[in-house]
């Protein structure tokens, strides 16, 4: 844990280079094998895969054919993977050990919970807020989950309601019916996280709201504004996900563009976050990246992983996120450089913000390097089988366009981020892409 700590302050460090470099803040153009470099391996692999889910292994509680045989490949005959997987998802409804569970059936391999990642799992290290009464915003066990990460003091929205009958009233067949309970005080909200969409986004939405506005006293009449508002953590930025229907659902993203809409309309002000988790944040993928480092030493490895290849649906979180992180690595390994050559241990504080990163991020991020040692680089796969359903196009310098910014209203929209380095059909030839590259046997 100490490492990580140290790990998730560094994740301002080295951020200015980027616009001085090479390459301009812009990402390498790599679209299939003929431009990036192979990596002929004769011993142990180097590199890890990071697997987004909904829309690259399953659509709904269906799996995508071809991740069954994709994962039969990633195993041996003892039922050990090959490389580092570590899964990457936005989702935040569950627990990781139930995750996992579904996983392990869905792909008839043996997922373990140390290798699954959910929105909200950096949120262990955000000790700071454990101690403090807080309001949580979710749908599933979110009160056994805020507990497993750390928060003490815990107050879902239904205990909410409990306590202040009057508040929720869009329902009018949940109003209060003859007499009035009577109100239970709570202690004031401190902060609040939300974790993923709600089941009833009007109530939802009203309460947080009620909440902000009473600097955490929803009982209370609103005399004046409080702003800056309470603390709000959110986890999971995607607009939009892939189910079984044949056009995306809507996210919890859009979940918080309602409640940063409503917030604004009331007060004139903007919503502000403490910070953002999950895709497409850096913190997510320096969170990811030592699940793999962890399943490597559980492997046997001796060497430090090189490479990671991250595989997605949504080039707005998985491609986007994915790039921002390798943007990330190059810029940390320059400034290491520039350190060792000016003989110090590099660069300290805070540091401007540079194109794609979030605001909220930036906030959240700072303090001494750790001394781990990153990855040379984080390459991104996006799959045609989920958000992104077109067809692989045949012209290796094809452009995926996306025009409209479908990411939170904090991240700096770089259209550059968006650039897959490959382009393939399915998990499976993805993988098989990956081996190929890396020059090892798969089979």
């Amino acid at each position: 844990m100490a490492e990580f700590l140290q790990r998730l302050n560094v994740l301002k460090v080295g951020w200015q280079v980027v616009r001085s470099s090479s390459f301009g803040g812009r990402l390498p153009r790599r679209c299939f094998s003929s431009t990036i470099p192979h990596h002929y391996n004769h011993g142990q692999p180097s590199f890890g895969l990071l697997f987004d889910i909904d829309g690259v292994l399953v659509r709904g509680r269906t799996p995508i054919p071809a991740a069954k045989q994709c994962f039969r490949n990633l195993v041996d005959s003892r039922g050990q993977y090959k490389v580092p997987v570590v899964f990457v998802t936005n989702a935040g409804n569950c627990m990781r050990q139930t995750k996992a569970e579904q996983l392990s059936h869905l792909l008839e391999v043996e997922v373990s919970p140390d290798q699954v990642m959910l929105s909200h799992s950096p949120l262990r290290i955000f000790n700071q807020f454990h101690s403090l009464c807080v309001l949580v915003s979710g749908q599933g066990p979110v009160l056994e989950v805020a507990h497993n990460l750390g928060f003490q003091n815990v107050v879902t929205i239904d205990m909410l309601r409990d306590s202040y009958p009057l508040l929720d009233v869009v329902d009018h067949n949940r109003r209060p019916k003859d007499m009035v309970p009577p109100t239970k005080e709570l202690p004031p909200i401190e902060a609040v996280i939300l974790f993923g969409e709600p089941i009833r986004w009007e109530t939802n939405l009203q309460l947080i709201v009620d909440v902000l506005l009473t600097n955490g006293k929803p009982g209370n009449p609103v005399t004046s504004p409080h702003y800056p508002h309470i603390p709000v953590l959110a986890c999971n930025m995607d607009l939009m996900w892939m189910a079984e229907a044949k056009n995306p659902r809507f996210g919890h993203g859009m979940f918080l563009v309602c409640l940063e809409s409503i917030y604004k309309k009331i007060t004139g002000c903007e919503l502000k976050y403490e910070a953002l988790i999950g895709k497409p944040s850096v913190v997510t993928y320096n969170y990811a990246e030592l699940l793999v480092r962890q399943q490597a030493e559980s492997l046997g490895w001796t060497e430090p992983v090189q490479r990671l290849y991250a595989i997605g649906d949504n080039p707005m979180a998985d491609i986007y996120g994915a790039n921002l992180y390798n943007r990330y690595l190059q810029a940390s390994r320059q400034a290491q450089v520039q350190a060792q050559v000016k003989g110090g241990v590099g660069p300290v504080g805070a540091v401007p913000a540079v194109e794609g990163m979030g605001v909220s991020e930036e906030a959240g991020a700072g303090g001494e390097c750790g001394q781990g040692r990153l990855p040379e680089a984080c390459l991104s796969i996006l799959v045609c089988t989920g958000v992104y359903n077109r067809e692989v196009p045949a012209d290796p310098l094809h452009t995926v366009t996306e025009c409209i910014f479908h990411g939170h209203r904090d991240f700096r929209f770089d259209p550059s981020l968006t650039q897959p380095s490959y382009v393939v059909q399915d998990v499976r030839e993805a993988v098989e892409l990956i081996f190929q590259e890396e020059g090892c046997p798969l089979d």
